[in-house]
């Protein structure tokens, strides 16, 4: 069943607050709960990005370079087997907060350990480290998300707001690495570790998150967070997770050879140029309630979506001597990441039973950096063998193979969207009604 007017986790009206600027009230009568939110979301990302981003350069500057996909294809893996088993941990046994900060800590301690297991060229000991800290890891972005979900209630408008400061967080991660000179050292482990643990700390002092579905009737499948699985019997949410699926392809091949194939074209300052992007994101973050308002969460999402094919069509003119369309692709990252990603989460937020938030956001997480990102990955990799490794004198213009698999989906996902999904104008999304409890 769904109900045709949906409210927030508080019970009121989400529309009511949506005209609102950020900082002219408080949140659920708590002025400090948005800032600790954005602190957290900063934190998050500091995690993340003190090492994710330049993995890839430490294990080729150390010896490892054979393992570079096999790492980035386990993180994809680990996303697929642990969100759901930790959603439902938040969803029913340990308040968010509480299972947030023990896997911070967990994860802590094993990035101890890889510093000394590349210095000795363990590879398979590095992949081992890699997967279980990815276990960990992985299921705190959508837990992250159901966290600020919760506390925001009405003003689920906010959201952007704090979501921003995850950009941020990566920002300083990479500015706080380079810095330090560390980029491709196996020392960005430490600081990961540092990390993992003060933000471990700081989990336990967010606001009490206990788990909605506490008491309820255990079941086996609440392990793997089965339950969730309920939410594909609606129409909207079968499309959505389709699509998800299908542009999460192009972002796993943004990930692994965006920055390569700058090199390619020519282009000095490639950390440079990719900053553009990250600037575009915190920039197009921030204009999503205004655009929200104006032409809905459907056409929002399209956008989203969809103009991840048009920045691959542009990294394919890009090859005929043209590098500004290389950077204009980029400087496209933030809508293509804000409108898919975050919009995203809150089409999540918007239509999941409060009792299952922590389940369906780690859901969302799966199909993104896990599915997706396996099939994005495997055939990205085929196709790159074949055409770039195999012609390494070919120039950009072997690379078009590879993006033209990207633009490809983004045109079906663009199909599938329109033609499936339903919302009429501006009309709230309806939300989807758990199960009675058995």
């Amino acid at each position: 069943m769904m109900r045709s007017h949906p409210t927030s986790r508080d019970g009121s009206d989400m529309a009511a607050a949506s005209s609102t600027l950020p900082g002219d009230a408080s949140v659920n009568g708590n002025k400090s709960v948005f800032p600790r939110l954005t602190a957290m979301m900063l934190l998050e990302f500091v995690v993340f990005g003190s090492w994710f981003a330049t993995l890839g350069l430490v294990l080729a500057t150390n010896g490892l370079p054979a393992i570079i996909a096999n790492a980035y294809l386990l993180a994809a893996v680990a996303a697929i087997v642990s969100p759901m088993f930790l959603g439902a941990l938040g969803d029913r046994f340990m308040s968010s907060q509480k299972v947030l900060g023990v896997s911070h800590f967990a994860g802590g301690a094993l990035m101890l350990f890889l510093p000394g297991a590349v210095a000795s060229g363990n590879g398979n000991l590095v992949l081992v480290l890699v997967f279980a800290y990815m276990l960990f890891f992985m299921p705190t972005l959508g837990l992250s998300n159901s966290i600020a979900f919760r506390h925001l209630g009405s003003r689920q408008d906010l959201f952007p707001y704090i979501r921003v400061f995850g950009t941020l967080g990566w920002v300083v991660a990479g500015l706080v690495v380079g810095a330090l000179g560390l980029s491709a050292s196996p020392s960005i482990f430490y600081v990961t570790a540092i990390a993992s643990f003060a933000f471990g700390l700081y989990s336990f002092t967010l606001p009490a998150t206990p788990p909605p579905a506490k008491g309820v009737k255990f079941s086996i499948g609440d392990v793997i967070g089965a339950k969730a699985f309920r939410l594909f019997r609606h129409r909207n949410f079968v499309v959505f997770m389709v699509c998800a699926t299908l542009t999460s392809i192009g972002l796993a091949i943004y990930n692994a050879f965006s920055s390569p194939y700058l090199g390619a074209l020519g282009i000095e300052n490639v950390a440079g140029v990719l900053a553009i992007g990250q600037a575009s994101e915190v920039l197009f973050i921030m204009t999503i309630p205004w655009v929200l308002k104006r032409i809905g969460m459907k056409w929002a999402l399209l956008a989203g979506m969809f103009m991840w094919g048009v920045r691959f069509a542009l990294f394919i003119a890009a090859a005929g001597d043209q590098q500004w369309l290389a950077i204009l692709a980029i400087a496209l990252h933030g809508i293509c990441s804000d409108f898919f990603l975050v919009v995203g989460a809150m089409f999540i937020d918007q239509v999941s039973p409060v009792e299952l938030t922590a389940q369906a956001q780690s859901m969302l997480i799966l199909v993104i950096s896990g599915v997706g990102a396996v099939i994005g990955t495997f055939i990205s990799g085929q196709i790159f063998g074949a055409t770039v490794t195999a012609n390494p004198t070919a120039g950009p213009e072997a690379w078009t193979p590879l993006w033209l698999l990207p633009v490809g989906t983004a045109i079906l996902t663009a199909i599938i969207w329109i033609v499936f999904f339903r919302q009429s104008g501006h009309k709230q999304l309806e939300r989807i009604e758990a199960a009675p409890a058995v």
